[in-house]
This record gives C-alpha cells, structure tokens and sequence, in this order.
C-alpha cells in the first residue's frame, strides 16, 4: 500500500502541474489579447508557407491557417477572458491548497470537476491529445484531492477527540 506521505508527495506535484498549466493559460490569455488578426495570419502563413507549397491540400496546414482567418474580435476576446478568468481561478485555489487551507479542498473539488466536465464537453467536439492530457490531470488532481481532504478532516476529527479526552482528565 502507498504510504500516505507518497500519496501527499505525488499530490502536491499534480498541484505544481496544474500551477504551470495555469501560468501557461494566463500568459496565452494576455499573448490572445495583445496579438492582432492580421498579425496571426501572417504568422501562421509564413510558418506555414513551405509545407503548404508542397501540398496545398495539406489538411493541418490549411486548417491552422482558416482557423486564423476565421478568427474574430469577439472570439479573441471571448478566449483571451476565459484563459485569464480559468488560470486565475486555477492558480489561486492550487496556492490555497499548497497552504493547506481547509475550505480550499471543497472548493477546488468542485471548480475543477467543472472545469473538467467542461473539457470533456470540448474534447467530444474537436479531439486534442493535449486536452485528453489535461482531463487526465484534472481528474488525477481531483481524485487526490478529495483523498487528501478526508484525510485532513480525519486528522482534525482525531485532533479534537485527543483534544476533549486531555480536557475531561
């Protein structure tokens, strides 16, 4: 059987994951809102440009670059809110959760089950190995989580019978 320092071990790098991934959305929020249209399509074009030379029915190539085409002010904004919006959430309940703040437990749960239920919801719309990735942390986080707040609310249930038996003595 694990020992429960591992499994706290183990915990807390899921937490630092979920830390770096939510770094990563807050500066791909700020890169989505500082990044112009005509910017990305040249971008995306010029990269681009020698695979789509050699075939120019290349399906990816020419997916990335309608993709950027098709890109609107109101979709920049919209994803750039929501990679902000997600990554604070996500960094400030995983810095609660380093300090063992107890009320962060539930709250995460219950945040991250949503945000989970969200990306399965988007991975059945358009497949992506790296959203499978991050369903799989998410759900890992979650499960660890919740073993990590029973044990928490056991140890302070033990704490206060200790506690009440010194008291009566």
């Amino acid at each position: 059987m694990i020992k429960e320092k591992s499994i706290f071990r183990i915990f807390e790098i899921s937490l630092i994951l979920k830390a770096i991934n939510a770094v990563i959305e807050i500066v791909g929020g700020f890169v989505v809102l500082l990044v112009s249209k005509a910017f990305l399509i040249t971008y995306f074009l010029n990269l681009l440009q020698g695979e789509l030379s050699d075939d120019p029915r290349d399906f990816i190539a020419n997916f990335i670059v309608n993709s950027a085409t098709a890109y609107s002010i109101g979709s920049q904004y919209f994803l750039a809110l929501y990679l902000l919006i997600h990554g604070f959430i996500k960094i400030f309940l995983v810095i609660c959760l380093l300090k063992r703040k107890l009320w962060a437990y539930p709250t995460a749960i219950a945040v991250f089950s949503l945000f989970t239920a969200y990306e399965i919801y988007k991975i059945n719309i358009s497949y992506s190995l790296w959203l499978l990735v991050l369903i799989i942390l998410d759900i890992v986080v979650i499960l660890l989580t919740i073993h990590e707040y029973r044990f928490k609310r056991k140890a302070i249930k033990n704490y206060r019978q200790n506690f009440e038996e010194i008291m009566k003595d």
